[in-house]
């Protein structure tokens, strides 16, 4: 087994702190550094970094522990053979383009949903249903949000219309937290650089050579991210699963850059 490189377990130690700090500090936490979707009164810029060392609270330590397992096993063999600094900008720059990624499919689902109500209600209509508080809207089968009752009244909003609102509230107000994009760049690299390294699911025990496990794993996670559905329950599971692709992406095309840059520099003129 490799031993852990520097900048992996420095990143350990920063997932590791920032888990324990936000558990201990809570809601405040989670709202100042989780990522919100860029329309959200909660949304900072710096979230799309700060993101990254954030993950799900406790007693889901879960994934925490798959996402530094992730880390240790394919960013040590990297950070290995590529140094320190190239290493750490390529897995920042991998969950950058996760967050991006995650954003703009975030921006496209909301104003989908909002098509059918978008020409009935104002901008400032829709801002406050966007930030309602669906799971306490009702008391006894009874709204007692007046103000989204007022509007929703007004409008003569009907089920399907009112479904639609609060698929899009959803997805504006649950913010994305955890390293799980960067990770999937690491994915993308580690199967660029040992293609016939074999590779195995903890629920599937049956090696599996990385050109293959990789480009698997992100057509899973295609499949479930345009289906909603998740293979841990249903719901989707509240997994970014097009947060993993745009991490993959990233990894992607940097690796290929780097590859294409490494052969003209070798080439002869």
């Amino acid at each position: 087994m490799m031993n852990i490189t520097p900048v992996v377990k420095q990143l350990l130690i920063i997932n590791i702190i920032f888990y324990i700090g936000s558990n201990i500090v809570g809601d405040p936490a989670y709202q100042y550094l989780s990522l919100y979707h860029f329309e959200n009164s909660n949304f900072a810029p710096w979230q799309i970094l700060t993101h990254m060392f954030m993950h799900a609270r406790f007693p889901g330590i879960t994934h925490l522990l798959f996402n530094m397992f992730a880390l240790y096993s394919f960013g040590s063999a990297l950070e290995h053979f590529w140094g320190g600094k190239k290493f750490l900008f390529f897995y920042i720059s991998c969950g950058i383009g996760a967050a991006l990624f995650h954003s703009g499919v975030n921006y496209f689902e909301i104003h989908h949903h909002l098509e059918s109500v978008s020409a009935i209600l104002s901008p400032e209509e829709i801002k406050v249903l966007l930030n309602a508080n669906y799971n306490g809207l009702f008391e006894n089968g009874v709204m007692v949000d007046g103000q989204v009752k007022n509007i929703l009244t007004a409008a003569n909003i009907n089920q399907s219309q009112f479904d639609d609102i609060v698929m899009a509230a959803q997805a504006n107000q649950i913010p994305a937290v955890g390293a799980s994009g960067a990770i999937y760049g690491l994915l993308v690299a580690f199967a660029f650089m040992f293609p016939n390294a074999e590779l195995m699911l903890l629920f599937l025990p049956v090696p599996i050579k990385a050109k293959f496990f990789v480009p698997g794993i992100l057509l899973l996670d295609l499949y479930l991210g345009v289906s909603g559905n998740s293979i841990f329950g249903s719901g989707g599971g509240g997994v970014a699963h097009f947060a993993h692709i745009g991490g993959a992406i990233v990894g992607f095309i940097m690796m290929w850059i780097w590859k294409k840059n490494q052969f003209d520099n070798h080439r002869w003129n």
